[in-house]
């Protein structure tokens, strides 16, 4: 992966609803890094940076790195509580990876080729997208930023599926385990509604004759 995430922390002893009140007033949050067989710590992180960070794509399906009082772990972004009206984070929760044990994350979908696709170019269809992202098992090594869903040989009328969708290797898709009918849609070409309307032929109407005239028969 291209891109590294740095996190920023420091170990807390002073939890509570009060004790997070006032770490936000300080222009901190508060979070928690659990996992891969170790106890769970609580941690507080400057809101500023932690913000930035959320507000990259990427940052949601990336290994990052967290360091905890100067120590370094390998962790994922499981959880995020932001403020019902404000532009503001209130909790923040990290997994730690394992090199062994197979991470449960969501990632974003790409899709691309829409322009070329034939149910656009030539049939002059409508793309929805059905799905923004989907759930995925892999280790941490296999972990991808996002799946591409490629529409360039999509027809007007069809559909793409789960199953569709090209994983890279050592990269699962849970749903599809679970039978047919999880092979869910992710995006479908579709007729635009409307469109010329064929008018129907007009025929001239016979003049009445005048009052007082006589029709030719």
């Amino acid at each position: 992966m291209s891109i590294d995430f740095n996190v920023t922390a420091e170990t807390r002893k002073d939890v509570g609803k009060g004790a997070s009140r006032r770490l936000r007033h300080a222009g901190k949050i508060p979070g928690v890094l659990y996992g891969a067989g170790k106890d769970a710590v609580s941690l507080t992180m400057g809101h500023d940076e932690m913000f930035h960070h959320l507000e990259k794509e990427a940052f949601y399906s990336h290994i990052l790195n967290v360091s905890v009082d100067g120590k370094a772990e390998k962790a994922v972004l499981k959880d995020v509580q932001r403020h019902p009206g404000k532009p503001k984070i209130m909790h923040v929760d990290f997994q730690r990876v394992s090199a062994t044990e197979k991470l449960h994350m969501h990632v974003p979908l790409h899709f691309i080729n829409e322009d070329t696709a034939p149910g656009v170019k030539v049939g002059g269809g409508t793309i929805s997208h059905l799905m923004a992202g989907v759930d995925i098992h892999c280790l941490a090594k296999d972990l991808p930023e996002y799946l591409e869903v490629d529409l360039g040989n999509v027809e007007e009328g069809d559909s793409l599926h789960l199953s569709d969708i090209k994983l890279p290797t050592g990269v699962e898709i849970p749903a599809l385990a679970q039978g047919p009918d999880h092979d869910l849609p992710v995006a479908s070409i579709h007729v635009k509604k409307g469109g010329d309307v064929e008018e129907e032929p007009v025929v001239a109407a016979a003049a009445e004759p005048a009052a007082g005239e006589e029709s030719e028969s």
